[in-house]
């Protein structure tokens, strides 16, 4: 019984710790939330730039403002149908963390919405859907009057080994030297 009151106890302090500003968006018919301070920028989207030998989700890489960013569909990082892109579908980048080291990504989405300030007692776990669905990207599920919004960790949406070598991409080529061309090569 003491354990049950301490989990209780453990649970009502994660989910306190889980409110905040969240910047909510939709994806098809769902809407989901991303915490505002993981947000650093919105902009309309642009064209990508494609980098081979990528997961079908990522898309490529995007110049903002001279820092290349890797851009990922979230439609297609979450299994669902990708679809054309319209006036409304916005690029959100976002700040993620992997180790020691932050890193910028541009997310699509298909419309961002607004910012909500959600109470800790209006956020619940993620439902458990067995062992065989993992929903450990989910922080949380926020409800909002009838509602309720995926609310995401950014860090385990991107946390993937294969993005985290896209990120990465950029200094390993600048401290990676070339092998010498040897006389009447290339």
């Amino acid at each position: 019984m003491a354990q049950t009151a301490m989990n209780t106890q453990t649970s009502v302090k994660t989910l306190t710790d889980k409110k905040g500003k969240y910047l909510t968006f939709a994806l098809a018919q769902e809407e989901y939330g991303l915490e505002i301070l993981k947000v650093r920028e919105i902009i309309g989207y642009i064209e990508v730039t494609a980098v081979p030998q990528t997961p079908h989700y990522v898309k490529g890489v995007i110049n903002l403002r001279g820092q290349v960013i890797p851009v990922v569909d979230l439609r297609a990082k979450f299994g669902m149908e990708t679809t054309e892109v319209t006036d409304q579908t916005c690029i959100i980048v976002a700040e993620s963390t992997r180790g020691n080291r932050r890193f910028n990504t541009g997310i699509i989405v298909d419309r961002v919405q607004e910012v909500l300030d959600i109470a800790g007692r209006d956020i619940e776990e993620a439902p458990q859907f067995g062992a065989s669905v993992d929903t450990a990207f989910i922080l949380g599920m926020g409800k909002i009057g009838e509602s309720v919004k995926i609310l995401l960790d950014i860090d385990r949406v991107l946390g993937g080994d294969d993005l985290g070598a896209l990120t990465g991409l950029r200094e390993c080529t600048s401290e990676r030297s070339l092998p010498p061309v040897e006389e009447g090569g290339l």
